[in-house]
Parts: C-alpha cells; structure tokens; sequence
C-alpha cells in the first residue's frame, strides 16, 4: 500500500546551525502516530547535509537532496555526486525541479541521468513534472506533463519504479502565493497515473506515490492532501517553520488514505 510522503524542501535557505535546529524543532513536534502513518524528507542545503542527518538521527525521519550531479566524480567544479550524498545519510533525491529546468536549463534528457543516476546509486528519485501559466492556458500541459514522464523515466524498469516518486507541480503555483484547485491536482495525479500504466502497467501506476508541490501551507494543507489521486506533498516555503511543517505532517497523517 502506498504511504503518504510530506517532504520539506528548503531550497537555498539556512546555514549550517539554523538548519540544524529547525531539524531538531521538526523532530520534537513529531509524534509516533505521524512517522507510523506516513514518511516525511528533509531536503536542506548541501551544506548542511551532514549536521541535519545527525539531528533526525533514529527519529524515523528521513534525509534528501536536492540535486545531484550524474557523473561518479570527476572535474566538475561546484558539482555534488551520489555517493557523496549516500555517504552522509540521503534516501531520496529531488531531480527535475521546475527552477533547475526554467533558471539552469535542465532538459529531460538531464532529468533523466540523474533519475537513473539516484536508483543506481541505491536511492529514490522525486521526479518533478508540471506546466508553465502559459501552457496550462494554452491547454497543451497534459502533452508537456507525458513528455516529461516519458523522456525523465527512459530506461527505467517497471521494476525499478518502485522507488520512484512522482511530484507534480504546476510551475505558476510555486512561491506565488496561487494554487492548483484540488480538483485541478486531482485531476493531473490521475493523468499522470494513466500516463504510467501506458508506460508500464496498471500496477505500477497504483503503487506510485504522487505528490503535489504547489505553494502548500497550513490553510490550503487539509483539502489539498484530501483530494483524490494526492499521496502528500513537496512543500517550499512552509517547511522552514517548524510549527507550520508539522502542522501539515499531522494533518496529513489524519488524512485516510484514497485509491486512485
């Protein structure tokens, strides 16, 4: 059965000690019921991988990265590799992020190197999918949404999607205050449950977790995540507040699970 997944990711905020107390304020204010109910990710900084992984130690909560780099090591300057993520404590990594593809120009072909880059280094990939205003306006974000699927996961089994996560997040939601409806999310997990089973098969799409990444908070938390389709979400801003992060980690954990 999937598990809801509530990931905070920092983005590039917090130095090293401010990191490490906010990891220490998140893990006192969560309870047993929300680790026993759902999986929650911290992504800080790189810088400040090695000290947040030390403050959640043995609490059940789990490390992240943002990116990474697909090469083993090498010459390239300013760059991070997977086993040197693996090596202070990352499960997951983040690739796909709408501000690496818009401000760093990743493409799906780089997408997907480091999504095969993460399983084969032993962790689990969020794979980031979502449209721009203007191609939601357009009505062309389902095909740009299909391209994203197909081209990020090339190469991947159906055997290895199990440890792959899906984040949907519609580009004109993210840091601006506006929000997918949750029938719009809903709608958008479902699509891209459709794509997977053309893809693989139908249980693979049932078994994969997607998350909504959209300007989450604690006001809009409760009927983003109650929506049909929405197996937790990838929050920004709200997750550098301890109080505001769990309060979405315990709303979502009261949350019954839905089937697709």
């Amino acid at each position: 059965m999937r598990r809801k997944l509530i990931a905070g990711n920092w983005k590039m905020n917090l130095g090293y000690r401010d990191s490490e107390k906010l990891a220490k304020d998140i893990s006192a204010k969560t309870g047993k019921k929300e680790l026993d109910s759902l999986d929650i990710l911290l992504c800080p900084p790189y810088v400040s991988l090695g000290i947040v992984n030390k403050a959640i130690k043995d609490t059940g909560i789990k490390l992240g990265a943002q990116n990474l780099f697909f090469e083993n090591d090498g010459a390239y300057t300013g760059e991070i590799s997977a086993s040197m993520l693996k090596s202070v404590g990352c499960e997951y990594v983040i690739s796909g992020h709408s501000e690496r593809r818009t401000i760093f120009h990743e493409t799906n072909a780089d997408v997907n190197k480091k999504v095969r880059k993460t399983i084969e280094s032993g962790m689990k990939p969020i794979l980031c999918v979502g449209e721009s205003l203007i191609e939601r306006e357009d009505d062309i974000f389902e095909g740009i949404i299909e391209k994203q699927l197909t081209e990020g996961l090339e190469g991947i089994t159906a055997e290895l999607m199990k440890g792959v996560v899906i984040a949907y997040e519609p580009v004109w939601a993210i840091g601006t205050g506006l929000n997918a409806t949750p029938e719009q999310a809903s709608s958008v997990h479902g699509f891209i449950g459709n794509v997977i089973q053309n893809l693989y098969d139908k249980n693979t799409a049932e078994e994969l977790v997607i998350i909504y990444g959209g300007s989450v908070n604690t006001k809009n938390a409760e009927e983003i995540l109650s929506a049909c389709g929405i197996d937790g979400a990838l929050i920004g801003g709200a997750s550098l507040k301890a109080d505001d992060f769990t309060y979405i980690v315990k709303t979502a954990a009261n949350i019954k699970q839905l089937v697709k």
